[in-house]
């Protein structure tokens, strides 16, 4: 039997490099956040299309994700699937960069730390999965938590709830259509990028586009964001074929917890004992979690779309 040992630790690396670069993303957005969340994301949806076209050539996927495509469009089903997911990469994308820009990474990390318990119900709701006890446990000590803040940190957090509704449902859309990562993403920012560039169109004819000689910077950045939108996507790919599904469960909470740091050490945002205590209760669930004994809802399709 042949060792698999590097295979594993190939992709533990390549997970915890995934999520760690997905967990300093909010600093990535601070650089631009002088340019409007809605141009931001045209641009991250363009550049991702044309970013990962050029990897399916030059890895010589082009010709199957064609024809994958072409399976997609001449279903009906599959096509309606395909179009939700938009929809709700589009929303979620939106809302990270939005909030990300607006002073409220807690939020954000707040929100990818209940997602897993989100996937939970909807797999209880949409897929009849059955409710252990300990998930059960879970779901309310999360409940609790996003009660707290609501009633003591300063309302609702809809920015939360947002992020882990629309990432839980775009991954039970990737579930029940079964694409694989990258053809997926693409016919996603394809079907994104004619409305994207028409916006970028209108926004410099009026003398309002951020993608000017006059800024090098920004504009550079703004062509970057395919790469650091597709980059952890491979990474995960290339873990989630290497490692069990429960490892890579346990890694993903990097990204919510390096996002937490990010805001309160490097952008200062504020964390009183409030904020403490809520973070305190969706940890507790995520412990319990952890330890049920159902099986995991897979993060493989769900993660395509990552912050």
């Amino acid at each position: 039997m042949p060792d698999r040992t590097p295979q594993i630790s190939s992709g533990i690396a390549s997970a915890a490099l995934c999520y760690i670069l997905w967990g300093v993303l909010p600093i990535y957005w601070k650089f631009i956040d002088t340019v409007p969340a809605l141009e931001i994301l045209a641009h991250r949806i363009i550049w991702s299309f044309v970013f990962l076209v050029a990897l399916l050539a030059v890895t010589g996927k082009l010709a199957s994700a064609r024809r994958e495509t072409a399976a997609v469009l001449a279903d009906r089903k599959k096509l309606a699937g395909v179009f939700a997911a938009t929809v709700l990469i589009a929303v979620n994308w939106l809302v990270y960069i939005w909030a990300v820009n607006d002073s409220r990474i807690l939020e954000t990390s707040l929100g990818y730390y209940i997602n897993p318990l989100v996937s939970v119900l909807l797999g209880i709701i949409v897929l009849k999965e059955r409710l252990s006890l300990r998930q059960a446990a879970a779901v309310g000590l999360a409940a609790l938590g996003v009660l707290n803040q609501a009633v003591n940190v300063g309302g609702l957090p809809w920015v939360s709830l947002s992020l882990a509704l629309s990432f839980g449902l775009y991954g039970l859309c990737k579930k029940m259509l079964n694409l694989g990562a990258i053809t997926g993403l693409t016919l996603e920012t394809l079907l994104l990028s004619p409305p994207s560039l028409l916006y970028l169109a209108w926004l410099h004819s009026q003398g309002h586009g951020a993608l000017t000689p006059g800024q090098p910077a920004i504009a550079a950045l703004l062509l970057g964001t395919g790469i650091v939108t597709s980059v952890p996507l491979l990474l995960f790919a290339n873990a989630a074929n290497r490692i069990s599904l429960t490892a890579l469960g346990f890694i993903q909470y990097l990204s919510p917890t390096l996002a937490l740091l990010v805001g309160v050490f490097i952008y200062h945002e504020p964390f009183s004992a409030s904020h403490l205590l809520s973070f305190a209760f969706i940890w507790a669930a995520l412990v319990v979690f952890s330890l049920a004994p159902a099986k995991r809802p897979a993060p493989s399709r769900a993660a395509d779309a990552a912050e």
